[in-house]
């Protein structure tokens, strides 16, 4: 394969897509890697991938659709695209002949790469997109494209120092589009959690990869069974009082594993092995939120139960109305009952908020909706922020 051609991306005369929310996001998208390419030369990052331009995004995003409706051996095709050239990629396995990028290598290569973390390396030659290879490690900001189910589509990119969820910047479902609104996380008080899924502003992109909320929202999502997990002051027993006692499963004394890893990878952010265990101890606490009743932490990271009642506080009142919004362009808060966002899970939870002011509510449900609750001093209520776009 001969990967010396000088790649030219900037523009595809004969492209006509049929997908037509693919034409639709390209522009924005391309916006969204040029800009934080160019926040990212203000600090010292040895390796960046190229910017995708619409154009490539557009192509990228049409045939990734089509082939995601197809099936092979009966399996529907689960992949995920990195654009980038051989020599932006860590330890590549480059094929001996480039495949045309088309639905049907795409669906042929499928099988061997749809396992969690495998990429299919995409490259532009002479007008034409081409698959070179697969690669397990990219350069930060390198688009991806992922499969998540037929006709399902999500636009990320790694973070910086490489640790933690990838930062979605779109999802296209069908004629759907989400473009995440890197604005939205500039609201007063809005959660660290949700500013670090987003990972947009410069404080985040850079310092925030190891937010452990974000890590525990993305292993809740994945276990499936649904669960609640409340984030408490440290310090303080209040939360006691919106919680039906006896507990039980209390932890006494608190358990301070995740808390202590943490603060060890955040000093070695680079240790493959403190990154592991790290892993390991988040899967381990986000599956007791699977237990019925809600998992609850203190702002450390140390766990103090697991299986608890949320009940009304003796000292609180009823919520009655909340604000619900998504972080994505164009959606606008809505102010509703409780009862109308979800089950009994969600109606707990924005009573825990609506009595506790200080905590978090982090909430998944079976189907793979994910909402986190906190209290909105400048409304007065309890906002509900639904962060799915974020967490696929």
């Amino acid at each position: 394969m001969n990967i010396d051609r000088t790649p030219i991306d900037s523009y595809f005369p004969d492209m006509q897509s049929a997908y037509k929310a693919a034409r639709s996001v390209s522009q924005a998208v391309s916006d969204h890697f040029y800009k934080h390419h160019r926040d990212v030369f203000l600090h010292p990052e040895p390796l960046l991938a190229s910017p995708p331009s619409p154009q490539v995004i557009e192509a990228i995003i049409d045939t990734t659709f089509w082939t995601s409706l197809r099936k092979e051996e009966g399996r529907s095709p689960k992949i995920s695209i990195a654009y980038l050239s051989p020599d932006q990629a860590d330890n590549p396995l480059v094929f001996g002949e480039m495949l045309p990028f088309n639905a049907n290598s795409l669906t042929k290569l499928a099988p061997a790469v749809e396992r969690s973390g495998i990429h299919l390396g995409v490259w532009a030659y002479d007008n034409e997109l081409y698959v070179w290879g697969t690669t397990r490690q990219i350069p930060a900001l390198c688009f991806v494209l992922e499969v998540i189910e037929p006709g399902m589509l999500v636009i990320k990119h790694r973070r910086i120092d490489g640790f933690g969820k990838f930062v979605n910047v779109a999802v296209l479902k069908g004629d759907q589009v989400k473009i995440i609104d890197e604005n939205s996380g500039r609201v007063p008080a809005c959660p660290n959690v949700v500013n670090s899924m987003m990972g947009f502003n410069s404080a985040t992109i850079w310092n925030d990869s190891l937010n452990v909320l974000v890590q525990l929202a993305v292993s809740m999502r994945d276990h499936g069974r649904g669960g609640i997990l409340l984030v408490v002051p440290s310090g303080s027993d209040s939360w006691r009082e919106s919680i039906i006692h006896p507990i039980s499963y209390a932890v006494e004394p608190a358990y301070s594993e995740l808390a202590g890893l943490r603060d060890q990878v955040s000093n070695n952010t680079k240790s493959g092995i403190w990154q592991s265990k790290l892993t390991a101890a988040i899967h381990n606490l986000a599956g007791l939120t699977a237990v019925d009743g809600a998992t609850i932490i203190n702002e450390n990271y140390e766990l103090l139960a697991f299986g608890a009642k949320i009940g009304r506080s003796a000292k609180g009142s009823p919520v009655e109305e909340m604000l619900v919004t998504e972080p994505i362009i164009g959606n606008e808060g809505k102010i509703i009952h409780p009862v109308q966002n979800g089950g009994t899970r969600h109606l707990s939870a924005a009573q825990f908020i609506h009595d506790q002011h200080d905590a978090t509510a982090l909430v998944a449900s079976q189907d793979g909706k994910f909402t986190i609750f906190s209290w909105t001093p400048y409304k007065q209520k309890v906002q509900a922020h639904r962060v799915d776009a974020l967490l696929l």
